[in-house]
């Protein structure tokens, strides 16, 4: 991540105002931070919004992640090359509404989280990177080959085979071409 991203202590804050930020990580950040999330190429990443106060110990942050990403396509390994352009948004609250039970469900409200001592917006940039990436990038041209795998002296299983109704709805048309053929003479 990079060394000079604000690192805020949230639970000192002035609540008076809002605080804006913006980080514009350089070359050497990206390739790290490019690095640890397994992509081939991090070539533009800023990440801008302000925290706001919410209620009277709640804060808010609302951003924009901006980044273009390279990563290998999952059917040929060639660079594929992704814009991102999202929206943050993340609840610090003071009082977490605690799970009952022994099964925890989903919150309704996913950008809610508890209130850290100090919020570093580095993580959250990254974060927010992680869950905007394409989970699987494809090259515009890729296209699966048709792989066919079986024992010696097996005949394989192919597409075709394993859609038997096709062969009856070629079979159908058949048969009612021949009455339209026989109708008509």
């Amino acid at each position: 991540m990079t060394d000079d991203a604000p690192r805020l202590p949230l639970a000192r804050l002035p609540r008076a105002s809002t605080r804006s930020f913006e980080i514009v990580p350089d070359a050497s950040a990206r390739a790290a931070l490019s690095g640890e999330m397994g992509l081939l190429a991090l070539r533009k990443l800023r990440f801008s919004g302000e925290l706001l106060p919410d209620g009277a110990r709640d804060w808010r942050l609302e951003a924009k992640l901006g980044a273009t990403v390279v990563q290998p396509c999952v059917v040929t390994a060639e660079p594929v090359t992704t814009r991102i352009d999202e929206p943050v948004t993340r609840r610090y609250l003071a009082q977490m509404p605690e799970s009952e039970g022994d099964e925890v469900e989903m919150p309704e409200d996913d950008s809610a989280e508890p209130l850290p001592d100090v919020l570093d917006l580095s993580e959250v940039m990254a974060e927010a990177l992680a869950l905007a990436l394409p989970l699987y990038p494809r090259a515009a041209d890729a296209a699966l080959a048709q792989t066919v795998f079986t024992a010696p002296g097996v005949a394989p299983l192919t597409d075709e085979d394993a859609r038997p109704l096709a062969g009856l709805a070629a079979l159908r048309d058949r048969l009612s071409q021949g009455e339209n053929d026989s109708e008509e003479g």
